[in-house]
């Protein structure tokens, strides 16, 4: 599948809903949720590597939503540590990949800890030129618009902007991933046929691949393999005719 990939025509941003952790591990025969979520790290692992390998540009994970925090507390306690240690697992082969690591969504409502270890790291990988890995925390699209319509509002409250001059550009740059471009492309695995209150506004033209019978600890680079090519054959209109795209091309 890889050798079918148009290097040429690579989405710039993949964003994944990495779902189904929990069935995973009830699937397997094991009640706690978090032996789930354990096992999906060489799924992440594996994910970076391909982005990198392929030369994708940006790779957005939703690792914990906004809606998260309502989980048993025990579920979300043990998802906060495996999070710091997976930063410092993963830290020397990021650093060796060249991947940048970036987070979006409410990160002051994380443990103190978590905010230390994340920052430790976003600050030692700044440099990197590879892969942008953005780590999606605490994070929902509508948080992201509530926060930027807030910003927005201050700045007209203070003179600095006026309303007549707030368009999709000037919103976009107040949303925390102002700077990089919108996904292409979306992968969920699961089965549901949902975005979840995930980035909202950027996914606004992407594509979905929804996965239907595979569950995130099961995911390989195979599988980003065959969301690529599936991506690669879509004719993407962005409101136009196909008649009309064609002829531009």
């Amino acid at each position: 599948m890889k050798e079918s990939i148009d290097l040429n025509n690579l989405p710039a941003h993949i964003s994944v809903i990495m779902d189904g952790n929990g069935r995973w591990a009830k699937q397997k025969g094991f009640t706690d949720r978090i032996f789930g979520h354990r096992n999906a790290i060489q799924a992440v692992r594996e994910t970076i590597e391909g982005c990198g390998e392929l030369g994708v540009k940006y790779l957005t994970l939703y690792a914990f939503s906004t809606e998260n925090w309502n989980r048993p507390k025990a579920e979300v306690m043990a998802l906060m540590s495996l999070l710091v240690s997976t930063i410092n697992e993963e830290l020397p082969s990021m650093m060796k990949n060249q991947v940048r690591l970036k987070a979006i969504g409410n990160i002051e409502s994380l443990p103190e800890k978590s905010q230390k270890e994340l920052k430790a790291a976003m600050d030692k990988t700044a440099n990197n030129s590879g892969l942008t890995l953005v780590l999606a925390l605490s994070y929902s699209g509508k948080w992201d618009l509530v926060q930027a319509t807030k910003k927005l509002a201050q700045k007209v409250e203070k003179g600095e902007l006026k309303a007549s001059e707030i368009d999709d550009t000037v919103l976009n740059n107040h949303l925390s991933t102002a700077g990089m471009p919108d996904p292409d492309l979306m992968i969920r695995t699961g089965g549901d046929h949902r975005i979840s209150n995930f980035m909202l506004w950027q996914l606004a033209y992407a594509e979905l691949y929804i996965f239907e019978d595979l569950f995130w600890p099961d995911f390989r680079k195979e599988h980003l393999h065959q969301a690529i090519v599936d991506f690669q054959m879509r004719e993407r209109r962005f409101g136009k005719t196909s008649e009309q795209v064609k002829s531009e091309g």
